[in-house]
């Protein structure tokens, strides 16, 4: 984000607040109900979205020297991220080659060596197999790089791990992240390191999850009591980026600024910035800090959940731990005033009062992200 866009963000925005107006789309729109519960829908979403887009599998920070790993699951597979003796981001099916079984447990460590608890068959983290017992009797004609690890298309970009969930993918990074690319560059995410992370399951569809942080609608009602008093009356605005969305979510602050100074605004000093970038990763930018929502769908109905706190590397430390965990906790909580929303409504859904939700011109980017889904269900 350049510095005259910076700017003409926060100038739209207090020029509707001063004139009491509101960003809006043209019309009010409706999302059928089904959207949020059918199984057979899901499962397309799985096969056409999930496996098939590049999904943020981790933060480059957690995955910080030659042999780091972790273990993900995504889109119903499970995965393991390493990083090689070279240095380079690899990603894997974590499934043995041999006989199927989980080939490591752990979430995270560092190591260049797998071995699989059933027959130790054993991999190095390229992937390539380097140890099979009793190989030359039992396996005498065995072409060791046919079974290397199942290797899931992956790369290294703005300080993220970008991964397909399909072995047989042919995806073009480039193409996908260019929308976005200069604003991801912008929000120095390459800079960052995790200060807190917390993981959960939630009872809500992954879609409504999404759905709630795109309108300001419901700040003075939701979150009446957290950070509602810091926010206009619903106010923000949106912009499609490809089938990303950046919003801007001004503070009230930004009834202070001086037309006069307008080349000394800083949109972080006075708005949260949220980039949802599609399908299922939020990032909330704030002052000092980002808050990242990455959200793994696990049935209609049930979704994982990660928040995790992102700050300047070089200031995680000792020192400004309690910084970090009091911001997290902030984020935490306010979110989980959304969480508890998004469950009962997708109880009120399950119940069959309404066969449609409805958009109103507020919420123009609930209707605009729900498009962007329904192109690429199969």
């Amino acid at each position: 984000m350049d510095r005259a866009l910076e700017i003409s963000l926060l100038q739209e925005l207090k020029g509707l607040k001063e004139n009491g107006l509101f960003f809006l789309d043209d019309d009010t729109q409706s999302s059928p109900v089904a959207r949020y519960l059918c199984a057979d829908r899901f499962e397309r979403e799985r096969s056409g979205i999930f496996r098939r887009f590049p999904t943020i599998a981790a933060h480059a920070g957690e995955l910080p020297e030659s042999g780091s790993f972790l273990t993900r699951q995504f889109g119903g597979l499970p995965m393991l991220l390493t990083r090689d003796r070279k240095g380079a981001i690899n990603a894997f099916v974590n499934v043995c080659r041999h006989r199927g079984a989980r080939l490591v447990g752990e979430d995270r460590g560092c190591k260049h060596s797998f071995s699989c608890p059933y027959h130790a068959w054993t991999w190095n983290s390229s992937g390539a197999l380097r140890g099979v017992p009793h190989e030359k009797p039992g396996f005498p004609d065995l072409d060791r790089e046919a079974f290397a690890l199942k290797r899931l298309p992956a790369v290294e970009r703005f300080g993220l791990v970008w991964v397909i969930a399909d072995p047989d993918g042919t995806p073009d990074f480039d193409v996908f992240l260019e929308p976005i690319a200069g604003d991801l560059a912008w929000a120095g995410l390459d800079t960052l390191g995790v200060a807190a992370s917390d993981t959960f399951t939630l009872s809500a569809n992954w879609k409504l999850l999404v759905e709630g942080g795109l309108e300001a609608y419901h700040f003075k009602v939701t979150h009446k009591d957290t950070i509602g008093p810091h926010f206009p009356d619903n106010l923000s605005s949106y912009e499609m980026l490809g089938p990303h969305i950046r919003s801007v979510l001004p503070r009230t602050s930004i009834a202070s600024l001086s037309a006069g100074d307008a080349e000394r605004w800083s949109i972080r000093d006075h708005a949260n910035v949220l980039y949802s970038v599609f399908p299922a990763n939020q990032f909330l930018l704030m002052q000092d800090h980002i808050a990242w929502v990455r959200l793994h769908p696990l049935s209609p109905g049930r979704t994982e959940v990660q928040i995790t706190t992102l700050a300047p590397a070089a200031a995680i430390t000792e020192s400004r731990s309690e910084h970090w965990q009091r911001n997290h906790k902030i984020t935490s909580l306010t979110l989980a005033e959304d969480f508890a929303v998004n469950e009962a409504v997708q109880a009120g859904l399950e119940s069959g009062a309404n066969t449609v939700l409805t958009f109103g011109r507020y919420e123009g980017a609930l209707h605009r992200f729900n498009e962007e889904v329904e192109k690429f269900l199969i």
